[in-house]
């Protein structure tokens, strides 16, 4: 079921629904991001469904798992000649049709079942085009443990790759991805245009990498791209871009941070940073803030940035949940 219409989005929250809460849960790890968000939504806002309604997905379902086993037992002319008999020749276009719609919109999907410490080995010598590429596709999550990795150089090269592709054929795309699966086959368990990449993906990629990561990438691109490097730091959250928070937006987060992670993340930051944190706390909790940080004494760097990451992820997680409001770069969309 396609879910690239309304119609297939709500069909995949009937069946879902129908599977259970373990089975839902093992398909939905299978599903993108966005795929996941649509299904998710799709199923807190069904209150109910008919019987005739659900009959009819289940069916369907039926149907299409019944084509795909026709396809890997005798091919898409088998399958189509089989699902004919059964279901009539109409009936057997929509599905076919829909099956061959999600082979092509899926591209590299024999990459998602590999290891990613596997699969870094071997694409580590690939161009950096066919890197970029082959990250472009994949989950943000899987993305970042990939390219981050990779030597620095090579970072520095890929991402600025990621972010100004922006658009490849599709004869590319399944040539390059022929070519990797028969490479990659050993290490594997068993139109239109293609819009992949851009700035937007590549941000992605880089808030979900460690501290050390971020920074090493976003140097290598100031080296390919000066431009494009300012624009990705405007769509990126540093912890120093805390001060850019409104004081009640900052309150919120403090709430939920630990007072000890909070003294590590504001060893060496700027006097600006510290003031802003400081002033948004009680007197007597900011004195005792300021003490547990001199007390730490000398800190390894990598304790420092760890503290600070986290706290970067509290505070996109709060974003993402709507508490608090964050601005990056040149957005005017804002009304005081």
């Amino acid at each position: 079921m396609a879910l690239t219409s309304t119609a297939g989005v709500r069909k995949a929250a009937i069946l879902l629904i129908q599977l259970g809460r373990d089975r839902a849960s093992q398909v939905l790890s299978h599903l993108s991001e966005a795929d996941v968000e649509r299904v998710s939504a799709e199923i807190a806002r069904l209150e109910s469904i008919s019987g005739t309604e659900t009959e009819q997905v289940l069916a369907e379902f039926h149907a299409m798992a019944q084509a795909r086993a026709h396809i890997s037992q005798g091919g898409l002319e088998f399958a189509q000649q089989l699902l004919e008999q059964s279901l009539g020749a109409e009936r057997a276009g929509e599905i076919m049709e829909r099956l061959n719609a999600a082979a092509i919109q899926m591209p590299f999907q024999f990459l998602h079942r590999a290891d990613p410490s596997q699969l870094r080995s071997f694409i580590v010598n690939e161009h950096p085009q066919v890197i970029a590429l082959v990250l472009a596709h994949m989950t943000p999550d899987k993305a970042s443990l990939l390219l981050s990795g990779l030597p620095s150089d090579l970072q520095a090269q890929v991402a600025h790759r990621i972010a100004v592709m922006d658009q490849t054929s599709p004869e590319i795309i399944r040539m390059v991805e022929a070519q990797l699966e028969r490479k990659f086959s050993s290490m594997l368990q068993p139109s239109e245009l293609s819009r992949v990449g851009g700035v937007d993906p590549l941000v992605n990629i880089i808030n979900r990498s460690d501290r050390s990561t971020e920074r090493q990438i976003v140097e290598g691109l100031e080296a390919f791209d000066a431009a494009l490097a300012d624009e990705v730091k405007s769509r990126m959250f540093m912890f120093e871009d805390i001060v850019t928070i409104d004081d009640r937006s900052v309150q919120q987060v403090l709430r939920q941070v630990d007072s000890a992670e909070l003294a590590l993340a504001l060893k060496g930051v700027p006097d600006v940073v510290r003031t802003k944190i400081t002033s948004n706390l009680s007197e007597r909790a900011a004195e005792n803030l300021l003490e547990e940080v001199e007390l730490l004494g000398a800190v390894r760097l990598t304790q420092v940035e760890e503290a600070q990451q986290s706290i970067i992820r509290t505070i996109r997680q709060l974003e993402e949940q709507g508490q608090i409001l964050i601005r990056r770069g040149n957005d005017d969309d804002f009304v005081e």
